[in-house]
């Protein structure tokens, strides 16, 4: 089976180098990792140790973000790496790291290079991506090397009766952070003891958000003029469902925050929108008083919607009609109940919110309308969501201090 991963391995990084011509994502990939031991070995500074992140993607960044701030305050040398252009062009610029890099693709020789050149202290690989190659070479050389905002789920390769020889980079992590119990019950059934179930780091950083200052007078009035939902990383059947509700019932407003900003699919909500409506970027120069006449603000931009939500008197997560839901803890600390669709059941904190009645999944309009209806209709069902959300918020917030305090016990 090893042979077999090598293979698929050689044959995933070929087919990434024949679609560059092709594919745009492909292509950064590629011209990403192009004399990646070269660059690399510009931007080290000579006999300094690094404390190495690895995160996939965007998404991955920030859970792991609240660490790196921690470790960056304290002084160390920072080394972030992502696997996915849509986490590194992002964040590329991001001044808490001292170099930004791409990883290079798994390989027994780029392993040995890229250790050999950034020389770190210790290794923080964020919720997945076991690079083989990289994690052996890592146990190896004995680098403390961690896993934080860990889950699992039983139909994973390590769990698999043919992924005998990849389970072995499970036990190579010098401690593991995973978010619930059945992680660990799935891990211990592996052989790995070095474990704590202690949450999702995002909570932290979305809770950080929460309580930073932020002021658009345009959405204030807007918000002021009406119940509001702020609709977050919707995609067309989100919007489907939530322009036909708003179209027909004067009293609820929205914020719609798409996943995708091209022009093509903002004039696509437009054309389903039967009142009122304007694009976040046109209210630059507009009187905020004429925010009370309208019915749906459009956000054009990307970046925002951590920060929206707190104009909200209910939040909508989208995704939940497609591949699965997206952050709903963005919404969640704002202490606002939560609507998402129906494939939530990689998402933890989608079955917590469910739970304790901050959470309401729905999977047709005719839902969507109950759920709605039931909160802003019943001050007492509305105000005990409210009171969930926050309650859940605070029990969960402090897993980055308690990842940190752990890895300062094991260094």
């Amino acid at each position: 089976m090893k042979f077999f991963y090598f293979l698929c391995i050689r044959a995933y990084f070929l087919a990434v180098r024949l679609a560059a011509p092709f594919n745009r994502k492909a292509k950064l990939m590629v011209s990403g990792r192009k004399d990646w031991e070269k660059n690399l070995r510009e931007k080290v500074e000579p006999g300094q140790k690094y404390v190495w992140f690895h995160a996939a993607s965007l998404g991955e960044f920030e859970q792991g973000r609240p660490l790196i701030e921690r470790y960056k305050a304290e002084g160390k040398k920072i080394v972030l790496t992502f696997f996915s252009p849509s986490g590194y062009e992002v964040r590329k610029n991001y001044d808490k790291a001292d170099i930004v890099c791409y990883l290079p693709f798994d390989s027994k020789r780029n392993a040995r290079k890229f250790i050999d050149i950034i020389n770190p202290e210790f290794v923080v690989f964020v919720k997945y991506e076991f690079w083989y190659c990289f994690i052996r070479e890592l146990a190896r050389r004995k680098i403390n090397t961690y896993l934080i905002s860990g889950i699992f789920r039983s139909g994973q390769i390590f769990f698999r009766p043919w992924g005998k020889f990849y389970r072995k980079v499970l036990t190579d992590f010098a401690w593991m952070f995973v978010q619930d119990e059945n992680s660990k019950n799935l891990l211990e059934s592996a052989g790995v003891k070095n474990i704590s179930v202690c949450g999702d780091t995002r909570i932290d950083r979305v809770y950080q958000i929460s309580h930073e200052e932020y002021e658009n007078e345009f959405l204030r009035e807007f918000s002021q003029s009406g119940d509001v939902i702020v609709c977050g990383s919707t995609w067309p059947p989100d919007e489907k469902i939530i322009s036909q509700y708003v179209n027909s019932h004067d009293g609820l407003k929205a914020v719609l925050v798409p996943h995708e900003i091209h022009e093509e699919h903002l004039c696509a909500i437009e054309k389903m929108l039967d009142k009122p409506f304007v694009r976040l970027s046109k209210c630059e120069t507009a009187d905020a008083s004429d925010a009370s006449q309208l019915s749906y603000i459009i956000v054009d931009s990307m970046g925002m919607l951590s920060k929206i939500y707190r104009y909200g008197k209910l939040a909508y997560v989208g995704g939940g009609f497609g591949v699965g839901i997206h952050n709903t803890l963005e919404a969640v600390v704002y202490g606002l109940p939560v609507i998402f669709g129906p494939n939530y059941r990689k998402f933890k904190e989608a079955f917590d919110l469910i739970g304790c009645g901050a959470g309401f999944s729905i999977s047709s309009y005719e839902e969507f309308e109950n759920v709605v209806e039931k909160l802003l209709s019943d001050e007492v069902k509305y105000a005990e969501s409210c009171s969930q959300a926050n309650a859940y918020v605070e029990k969960s917030v402090g897993v980055s201090e308690f990842i940190y305090n752990k890895i300062k016990e094991l260094q």
